[in-house]
């Protein structure tokens, strides 16, 4: 091959370069290199910084061209020469070459070569499976499972088993293990969050993320609150999960609730937020009407309820009687 490369040099050297490339990336497979190995490979190569990114396999790896690894948040740059890692996928190696270099045969062949190395690696090391293949989730989130196998899920799921993750519970849909920050993909919807554990403590998240959905609300007039609660904010108050059946009859306060919002639309969307706000100003705040207006709102919702509002103690008897109607209802 090294002969072959120098004499296609002395009649083309596109050709010759691109000879010695293939012959480089044939080398690392034939060693087993690793993801690292082969984007650093690109980088050098090429002359440009090359990067990896898998989405679905939570894999990014990027490479300087002195063969320093340097991962970026910033997103690739589509004009950069990238290649699939399938036929008729999305991008997922690019070489950080500047939009107006021309195109080049050698990159063509870098690429094509680095990213059918990279796939095999992949597919060895991290499964073909998706990042939320239920069965494997389903796995996961299995108390009763060996944990040899939910181990083996969770790697085939690309979860680091010495990192932490959570689970999302949606009220429609299939549950999601997501890294323990959340601040990058905030969930949308109604959604309970699980507390951030170690992967083998998932199947508590996920309990644990179920009895936060439960105190989720759609955030209308008729259903105030919040979409998202995390269970690690619940304390306490999440014991009356266990308290409280869903579909069961409702208790006389909360029967009082469903009586009074049912001939006064504006009365659960202002209770929620006199219950969730640090004062009445707040809340005449959070729901836009002038304080003489709530004050008076609260006169005529005391009546309705038949207990006070105005007082630490009937605050809290009335955010207990709106959590336990989410509970009721959910």
């Amino acid at each position: 091959m090294k002969e072959l490369a120098g004499r296609l040099t002395a009649l083309d050297p596109d050709a010759g370069a691109a000879v010695r490339v293939i012959a480089y990336f044939d080398r690392l497979a034939e060693s087993r290199a690793g993801l690292e190995a082969l984007v650093r490979g690109a980088a050098v190569l090429a002359g440009v910084p090359a990067r990896l990114v898998d989405a679905d396999r939570r894999v990014q790896v990027r490479v300087e061209v002195d063969g320093t690894r340097r991962d970026s948040a910033v997103p690739p740059d589509p004009a950069w020469p990238s290649a699939a890692l399938t036929p008729g996928g999305v991008p997922a190696l690019w070489l950080e070459r500047a939009q107006e270099a021309a195109p080049s045969v050698v990159d063509a062949v870098i690429l094509e070569r680095a990213a059918g190395a990279v796939r095999l690696v992949l597919d060895r090391t991290r499964g073909r499976a998706p990042a939320d293949d239920p069965a494997l989730v389903e796995t996961v989130l299995d108390a009763t499972a060996p944990e040899a196998a939910r181990l083996h899920a969770a790697r085939r799921l690309g979860l680091d088993p010495a990192a932490a993750a959570r689970v999302l519970a949606p009220f429609a849909g299939q549950p999601r293990i997501v890294p323990a920050h959340l601040d990058a993909e905030p969930p949308v919807g109604r959604v309970g969050v699980g507390p951030a554990v170690p992967v083998l403590d998932l199947p508590r998240s996920w309990s644990q993320a179920r009895v936060a959905l439960r105190f989720t609300a759609e955030g209308t007039a008729q259903d105030p609150g919040p979409g998202v609660v995390h269970a690690d904010e619940l304390g306490g108050i999440a014991l009356l999960a266990d308290l409280v059946t869903p579909g069961a009859e409702p208790p006389p306060d909360v029967q009082a609730l469903e009586a009074a919002a049912a001939t006064t639309p504006w009365l659960l969307a202002t209770l929620h937020a006199v219950a969730s706000t640090v004062s009445l100003r707040a809340a005449a705040s959070e729901i836009n009407v002038h304080h003489s207006t709530l004050q008076e709102r609260l006169a005529h919702a005391e009546h309705l309820l038949g207990w006070p509002l105005r007082t630490p103690q009937g605050r809290f008897r009335l955010g207990l009687a709106l959590a336990v109607r989410h509970l009721v209802r959910n």
